[in-house]
């Protein structure tokens, strides 16, 4: 039993009283911190760019003729391409793949157009950041950083986006952009 008296002398807790100058302190240091955490919402806040807001989504008429502005194109170039075009939310309105279009091109295209249209901006954007040292981006799910990607803008609002691949990224972009400009956007 001497043993267990020996531990619990080891064990004591001693009762400090706290004394005025400590809550004083301890208030100083929460108010530092909710000052800094209201900083840190203002930079964060400035420093996110921002994003035209979502509008009414594509019809299938406007949808069709994106897509055979970007065919057209396309042809005219000779590259084989996957066309998509999605809504504002990034849901398949129209799709068209050319033929002999090499087989992997029909999900990227798709990916493109659900990026621009969730994301509200080309997904030029994602590759230049990656490029750039934000590595950060590859983490965002659906981001797919690869050019070809465009939102379909009317009236200042995102109303859908296209996705184009089949050639080079810089190439598909031209052909998204071609048939934007075919449907007078």
């Amino acid at each position: 039993m001497p043993n267990i008296i020996r531990r619990q002398a080891l064990i004591s807790v001693r009762v400090i009283p706290v004394s005025s100058t400590h809550n004083k302190e301890e208030k100083m240091s929460v108010s530092r911190f909710v000052l800094g955490l209201v900083f840190s919402l203002f930079a964060a806040g400035a420093m996110a760019q921002d994003r035209p807001p979502y509008g009414q989504e594509i019809g299938i008429d406007l949808a069709k003729k994106i897509a055979a502005g970007a065919a057209a194109e396309s042809k005219k170039n000779g590259w084989r391409m996957a066309i998509a075009v999605v809504d504002n939310h990034g849901f398949l309105v129209y799709y068209e793949r050319m033929d002999d279009t090499q087989t992997g091109s029909v999900q990227v295209a798709l990916d493109k157009a659900k990026a621009a249209a969730m994301y509200r901006r080309p997904t030029k954007a994602f590759e230049d950041g990656i490029a750039k040292g934000r590595v950060a981006l590859l983490g965002l799910s659906g981001a797919t950083p690869i050019e070809g990607g465009v939102p379909i803008m009317t009236g200042g609002k995102v109303i859908g986006a296209i996705g184009v691949s089949g050639a080079t990224s810089d190439q598909d972009a031209a052909a998204a952009m071609a048939g934007l400009k075919a449907a007078g956007l």
